[in-house]
This record gives structure tokens, C-alpha cells and sequence, in this order.
């Protein structure tokens, strides 16, 4: 359904030096309620809905007071955070730029390097409510490869998250069709007392993308045990 002025689909005529697929994204864009709801809204991308709705099933953001942002760029989620807890400590990184956002700390690197976890911790200033992972890896075009990919990021969110975390705790984080895999779920289930697989409206159906959601983290002490 079209949200449009006219009540029509905007259609978007092919121009020299774009490809259709360039073609189909920018009509789509142009013709995705959520693109036009943000920009209404003030959110730097349609992401943003992907977290406010899984706000509203799991409650993720209620309490929370020292949040990390794994993939922070363009800022959507973390405009979310602050929006829906004001007070809040959100530290985030990515190897892109992003626009600073009031009450936000930023840090342009890659998650990966070893020096970022330990950066993200002080920035923090104490253990983590909430650790939260928007990030995927550049895609190949080859579905088993590129779930690879972002599941080895997916691994080392978990690992800074258990690490990080204050006990009762949560982790989100973007997977793909299928989920975590056993390992990585069997992790997670150890360490925390909920685990579940969500598909937030707003995540385009025709996507593979899907969050797992891990709450109630038990504590390293706990978890050892």
C-alpha cells in the first residue's frame, strides 16, 4: 500500500550509468512506508522500527542504563535508545562514519581490532544492561559464505557481551535464515535464561534477516557453574 501524496506507487525511470538492480533499489526505497515514517520521525534509517518493535515484544530497553551498539552506523537504534531511555549510557562503533547523536559516545573503528572491546568498556563506565548487534558482514553473493561471515561477528558480540554484561543482562543481535547455529546457541542458552528468534514486521519479508534475543544473563559465575 502506498503512502505517497497521490495515493500511487512512485515508479523511478531508469537513468544512464544506473543498473536496474541500483534502479529497484531506489524505487523501493522510494515506495517502503518505513523509509517515509522515518523520515518523518527523525530517524537516520527504517532500522530504527526494527528495534522499537522488538522493544515492544521483549521490553529490551526497559531499565537499561549502560547500552552498547555493535554496528551503531547510520545511528537509528541508538536514536532509539536514548529516545526510550533518556537518561542512558550508549557507546557505539563501527568501521563507518556516524553523525554524533546527543548522549552518545562514537567510536569509527573496526569491532573486530582488539583494542575495541576494552575501548567500548571504558567508554561505558561499568557492566552493560543491554549489548545490542545491528552488524552484518559485506555480503559476497553467496548465502552460505555471507551467513558465515556474519555469524563469526555474531560470535564475538556474544563473546564481548558475556564479558560485558551485568548479570540479567540482554544481547540482541542480526542472524540470518536458520538462526544461530548449535554451538552458538548452546552458548547462549548457558548463559542466559531466555533465548529467542524474532522477525520484527518492519524487517522486509523478503529478507533472511532475523534477531536472536537473549535475555536474563546469568553471570559469569553462574554460567561457569
Amino acid at each position: 500500500m502506498s503512502r505517497g501524496g497521490s495515493g500511487t506507487r512512485q515508479r523511478v525511470r531508469t537513468a544512464k550509468g544506473r543498473t536496474a538492480a541500483s534502479t529497484r533499489w531506489l524505487e523501493r526505497q522510494l515506495n517502503d512506508p518505513y523509509v517515509k515514517k522515518a523520515k518523518a520521525e527523525g530517524y537516520r534509517s527504517r532500522a530504527a522500527y526494527k528495534l522499537i518493535e522488538l522493544d515492544e515484544k521483549f521490553g529490551i530497553l526497559k531499565g537499561a542504563k549502560r547500552i552498547v551498539d555493535l554496528g551503531i552506523a547510520p545511528g537509528g537504534w541508538s536514536q532509539v535508545a536514548r529516545k526510550k531511555s533518556p537518561r542512558s549510557e550508549v557507546v557505539g562503533i563501527d568501521l563507518l562514519p556516524t553523525d554524533p547523536i546527543d548522549g552518545v559516545t562514537i567510536f569509527q573503528m573496526d569491532f573486530m581490532d582488539d583494542r575495541a572491546p576494552e575501548q567500548l568498556e571504558a567508554a561505558l563506565g561499568g557492566p552493560a544492561d543491554l549489548v545490542m548487534s545491528d552488524m552484518a558482514a559485506n555480503t559476497v553473493g553467496h548465502a552460505q559464505t555471507d551467513h558465515l561471515r556474519t555469524m563469526a561477528l555474531v560470535e564475538t558480540a556474544v563473546d564481548f557481551a558475556i564479558h560485558t554484561l551485568e548479570p540479567g543482562g540482554t544481547f540482541i543481535a542480526k542472524v540470518f535464515a536458520g538462526g544461530t547455529d548449535h554451538a552458538l546457541l548452546t552458548i547462549l542458552k548457558r548463559n542466559f535464561t531466555t533465548v529467542k528468534h524474532a522477525k520484527p514486521p518492519a524487517s522486509r519479508k523478503d529478507s533472511s534477516e532475523w534477531y536472536v534475543v537473549a535475555q536474563g544473563f546469568k553471570g559469569r559465575a553462574e554460567a561457569d557453574a
